[in-house]
């Protein structure tokens, strides 16, 4: 009888590695420490990339500058490689955290050579013992089999895998409303690109924007700049809630300062009828209409449109270790010791306590679930967050338990979660350019915005706002302008994206 010597027979190294799921930041950050520990380690990433969730908000800023967004064992492999760092104090787009950091980091022979592309993960289990089984169990080295049924041998599992692949659904009680399956071509999820590359679908047609955390917000102000270039272009905002006076932020319980960042642009929106609210909306039918679609409210009202943006949030899929012996919290679905730290109805993610391999362990040793798995469907993660899990639970792993219990994360709510960071970036730029002080085209687009509701048009807002800070008319319109074309209209989501927020923004 011949022996079976198939691709799909177990892997027996005599050292397993440190088996990381996904390629994306927080993973990559756990491949840099786990190098810098000298342990071995196998990085295995379903796409063809590093990176793919990310590629898929690219267009997106986000909220904390370079500092906060990489990770300190990653930054020495590229300084000790000749790296040019990004300046710490810039706000980086999705597209340049790739370009400028992930992609090189990922290229590092310490890091390349332990990259694994199209290695889907499916399940999880110990060798020889299913997850009822206890004796000898923690002495069994793990087995991670893969889409092409690839048995990898473990010496430890982290998941950081995210996710961006499981969106909540549109349905009002957590299950996809009636008919949404079926609609998918016209609902769009969290974030598409609407001034880019999915621009065609939005201009010059009316999309409703369900949601009212930080996605729906980023896509709410960049289809009401698409509405000033793109006539026709009508927007709608669906919030399940009975108010909106928590998404715009400012107030001293805002539990999502994301929220609050954008919060002061969203009430301009909405004050100034760009955007048409319906609130207390919960979604329970979809259907379609024409060539459009139409959502059901639970209370029978309606709402007709051409697309949807399903801006609801993530959840985690822990489908893949249901033989793992996993101790999840019946509400966030992350580890019952991390959930008080991070829920939402007491935490924004400027308040989450420092937390490590201690918060973040299972029952099942040797396994954890980092980055935005690990807070389940808390929506306060940071990505500075991820980086100091990695660190804690790899020191962990190295037996090094001093360095995992010194947990220490710097997040000062005015620096990362306090302020508009955006804000005051582009302010100072436009500043730069009309030579002006820093802090005149923020006050010129809070005084604007104050104007809006009562004045004839966006033009003679700013006027009266440029009277009232000192600034020269025609400076200020050429401020407020938004395409820079000659003759154009001068826009009131311009002004919205110097406006410092009440709140504040995370990434």
């Amino acid at each position: 009888m011949s022996s079976d010597t198939s691709d799909t027979a177990p892997q027996q190294p005599q050292d397993p590695p440190v088996v990381v799921i996904g390629a994306g930041p927080v993973g990559l950050a756990a491949a840099a420490h786990l190098h810098e520990q000298g342990m071995a380690f196998l990085v295995l990433e379903a796409g063809t990339e590093v990176a793919v969730s990310v590629r898929q908000w690219a267009h997106v800023s986000l909220f904390s500058p370079w500092r906060y967004n990489i990770d300190s064992a990653a930054r020495r492999l590229l300084d000790a490689a000749g790296w040019a760092a990004p300046d710490d104090e810039t706000l980086p787009t999705g597209a340049q955290l790739i370009e400028d950091y992930l992609q090189p980091l990922a290229k590092l022979p310490a890091i390349a050579g332990h990259l694994r592309f199209g290695a889907r993960v499916v399940a999880m289990t110990r060798v020889a013992v299913d997850r009822v089984r206890t004796d000898g169990r923690v002495d069994q080295p793990f087995i991670v089999r893969l889409a092409d049924g690839t048995d990898i041998i473990a010496s430890a599992v982290i998941d950081a895998s995210g996710t961006w692949c499981t969106p909540n659904p549109l349905g009002l009680n957590g299950l996809p409303a009636h008919g949404e399956t079926d609609l998918a071509d016209v609902i769009d999820r969290a974030l598409p690109d609407v001034l880019g590359a999915d621009r065609d679908a939005h201009a010059g047609r009316h999309t409703i924007v369900v949601g009212s955390g930080h996605s729906a917000a980023n896509t709410l102000l960049d289809l009401a700049h698409l509405a000033d270039i793109a006539p026709g272009t009508q927007i709608t905002w669906a919030v399940r809630s009975g108010s909106v006076e928590r998404a715009f932020g400012g107030e001293d319980d805002d539990e999502l300062p994301a929220r609050g960042a954008l919060g002061s642009g969203l009430r301009a929106l909405v004050e100034t009828g760009r955007v048409t609210l319906a609130e207390a909306f919960g979604v329970h039918t979809v259907r379609r209409s024409g060539e459009g679609i139409e959502l059901l409210a639970a209370d029978g009202r309606t709402i007709t449109a051409d697309r949807v943006v399903s801006a609801t949030g993530f959840r985690p899929d822990h489908s893949i270790a249901t033989e793992l012996r996993l101790d999840l919290d019946p509400i966030l679905g992350c580890t019952r010791a991390l959930a008080d730290l991070i829920d939402p109805n007491e935490h924004s993610c400027g308040t989450v306590e420092p937390h490590g391999y201690r918060e973040l362990s299972h029952p099942e040793p040797n396994y954890y679930a980092v980055g935005m798995k690990s807070y389940g469907r808390a929506p306060t993660f940071l990505m500075a967050t991820g980086h100091e899990q990695v660190r804690s639970i790899v020191a962990a792993l190295a037996g090094d338990f001093d360095a995992a219990e010194d947990v220490q994360l710097d997040l000062p709510e005015t620096g990362v979660c306090g302020s508009n960071l955006a804000a005051v970036a582009a302010s100072g730029k436009i500043a730069d350019r009309f030579g002006l002080s820093p802090d005149v085209p923020a006050k010129l687009a809070a005084a604007t915005m104050a104007l809006l509701p009562t004045s004839a048009s966006t033009s003679d807002a700013v006027r009266a706002a440029a009277a009232e800070v000192g600034l020269d008319p025609e400076i200020a319109l050429e401020i407020a302008t938004l395409t820079g074309e000659p003759g154009a209209l001068p826009s009131v989501t311009g002004l919205i994206s110097l406006a410092p927020a009440a709140g504040g923004a995370c990434c």
